[in-house]
């Protein structure tokens, strides 16, 4: 785990970034900077449990690829989950939260994901350990927002103007950031590779 100190805010982006590309690195410094985050690790997994394992590089390739383009000295790109042999989500966040106590750790999430966060392995215990920040994706906003998870955390929703002190809130705590934009994805960039 990249070093840490009592007192910082840090932002937990996780993602197979297969491969990293420029909509991570948008999404990575509006969290960094709507969230006032000391550091942003990229947790880069060996695989994602909803996903097929089809297409997938190599993860030393992923990571090569994800510190070319993590320019920003607070972005910590990370093999956590390989290290500690898991790619459930749930499982890294206690490991770190165990490990770095007095550390506002909040999840980082494009909303995209929070269409399927429901389907994620305890999900509601995610949402029960840290602050999770949702960063607007190209798409259907008002379909992610009306997504399960959405609705079952309504009430732990803040406002967006309050994302600053989202970090050091108790959770369940959560918020939908908005800003630029990338119709980047790692799929369309595989595909035209495949062409």
């Amino acid at each position: 785990m990249p070093a840490t100190a009592p007192g910082m805010k840090i932002g937990l982006f996780g993602g197979s970034f297969n491969p990293p590309h420029d909509g991570h690195v948008l999404v990575a410094n509006l969290a960094i900077q709507r969230l006032g985050l000391d550091q942003l690790w990229w947790l880069v997994t060996p695989g994602n449990p909803l996903k097929s394992g089809d297409g997938l590089a190599p993860l030393a390739e992923r990571l090569a690829l994800c510190e070319a383009m993590a320019r920003d000295p607070r972005i910590r790109v990370s093999a956590l989950e390989k290290t500690i042999g898991t790619a459930f989500t749930a499982r890294t966040i206690r490991h770190i939260v165990r490990r770095r106590p007095g550390v506002d750790f909040v999840w980082i999430m494009g909303a995209d994901n929070l269409g399927s966060f429901h389907r994620w392995q305890e999900w509601r215990r995610i949402a029960a350990t840290v602050p999770i920040a949702v960063i607007d994706r190209p798409g259907a906003t008002l379909t992610y927002l009306s997504s399960k998870a959405a609705r079952a955390l309504d009430k732990a929703r803040i406002p967006e103007r309050a994302a600053k002190a989202l970090p050091q809130m108790k959770p369940p705590a959560w918020t939908f950031i908005h800003g630029p934009r990338s119709a980047v994805s790692s799929t369309a960039l595989r595909q035209e590779i495949d062409r």
